[in-house]
């Protein structure tokens, strides 16, 4: 493709917030036009690499289709290439995928194959027949079922998918320590997200440095760019849903286990699987599939695999060779890193020493940048406000189902 034309070629995201930030600065520093929807996080819009960024009701909106289509056509934004930042997003785009495909150049796959990394459950039987290991999952259909659930606690509840925004999804998952715990959680999740929506698994022991991802490009079921990481610290610390700290490695036995079940989708885009490795069994565990962009992408580019910039070549019809990352390059994300560091260092877990070396190491970060400072700048305020906007929005449910029992006794 000649030069002007590919000038002339832009990237929009939808949605997402550190993996679609690190998705404008790699196209942005190629001098290549980004712009941002979202309804959610505005972390992504901050980038000076962002050169518009549009407010929208988001992927759940019946009207959404035609906004984005109308969109394309009204900019002149045709063939522009598409990226899913976050969940709802893969699944829009997905189950949309002729229509878009008309008005825009995809990078996410149909739903024929999103869906068995979207749904937990299908994921499971997915990967039960491929011969994978995972852990044990049941998926109770009423509160009677967890009499009979067969998983020794302390047990995990997760969305089986993530829609909507509720504690449930905010907190991606809940650790239950007896059966009375359990029904009561259960019910707190089947109340915002819907009993058939509730994944209880059970809980692999091991802190984060148990647990592992691959993370790649794919194109037509073959890896373009990949690499496997290891999560040294999380946050919170005990039962974390954040990396704080992660390094590549080298890793046959996830690499092989992540490419067994891609190939078997013929899987085309950005990807990243959990894995974790259970000590009892000596097996690595497949957790989770995500198929857009991640907290710690940036990591990839670190480690000389720009996953970002692999998909946008791929996009524009290039012939890649393949490449792996680097292993010893280590991405952090500083605020949370420190408190996580912290904990462990009053646990006994992590010395000084030890905490003082590893930030020697760290090639990539979260969300600092220095040709790109002032989303860091922001990162800490945004987040401190979404964390009293979640908390008022609990009490204020919690309120009204105080007042709504009120009215019900008198």
């Amino acid at each position: 493709m000649p030069y002007d034309e590919i000038s002339r070629k832009g990237a929009l995201i939808l949605g997402g917030a550190h993996g679609s930030l690190e998705i404008a600065r790699s196209l942005g520093r190629r001098g290549i036009p980004v712009w941002l929807i979202t309804d959610d996080n505005p972390l992504a819009t901050l980038s000076r690499y962002v050169e518009r960024s549009i407010s929208w009701q988001g992927p759940h909106n019946r009207d959404a289709l035609a906004y984005l289509v109308n969109l394309a056509a009204r900019h002149g934004l045709g063939s522009w290439v598409l990226f899913a930042g976050g969940d709802a997003e893969v699944r829009f785009i997905a189950e949309n995928h002729a229509a878009l495909g008309a008005a825009f150049t995809l990078t996410t796959p149909p739903w024929n194959v999103v869906r068995w990394a979207y749904d937990k459950q299908a994921m499971n039987i997915h990967a039960a027949e491929l011969g994978l290991a995972q852990p044990l999952s049941r998926y109770p259909r009423s509160r009677d079922d967890l009499t009979t659930i067969g998983i020794r606690f302390p047990v995990v509840l997760k969305p089986s998918v993530w829609e909507g925004r509720n504690a449930f999804a905010a907190a991606k998952a809940w650790r239950a320590e007896n059966q009375h715990a359990l029904a009561a959680l259960y019910d707190k999740a089947a109340a915002v997200a819907g009993p058939d929506r509730i994944l209880v698994q059970e809980m692999i022991p091991g802190d984060g440095s148990t647990q592992f991802s691959y993370a790649a490009v794919w194109d037509r079921g073959a890896p373009i760019g990949s690499l496997v990481a290891r999560r040294r610290r999380q946050y919170p610390i005990d039962f974390g849903f954040t990396s704080t700290f992660v390094e590549t490695i080298e890793m046959k036995e996830i690499e092989e286990a992540a490419c067994r079940f891609l190939s078997s989708l013929d899987y085309s885009g950005l990807v990243e699987i959990e894995f974790k490795y259970d000590a009892r069994d000596r097996s690595y565990k497949i957790l989770d599939v995500n198929a857009r962009a991640w907290t710690w992408i940036s990591l990839g580019a670190a480690a000389g695999v720009d996953f970002a910039g692999l998909q946008w070549r791929l996009a524009l019809g290039e012939t890649i060779a393949p490449v792996s990352a680097r292993v010893g390059v280590s991405w952090r994300y500083l605020s949370r890193d420190l408190a996580a560091s912290a904990l462990e260092m009053l646990s006994g877990t992590l010395s000084p020493l030890t905490y003082l070396r590893s930030l020697h190491t760290s090639s990539a970060s979260a969300v600092f940048a220095r040709d790109d400072p002032y989303p860091a700048v922001m990162d800490l305020p945004l987040v401190a406000a979404r964390v009293v906007k979640r908390r008022l929005s609990r009490a204020d449910r919690s309120t009204e189902t105080g007042l709504q029992s009120a009215r019900m006794r008198f």
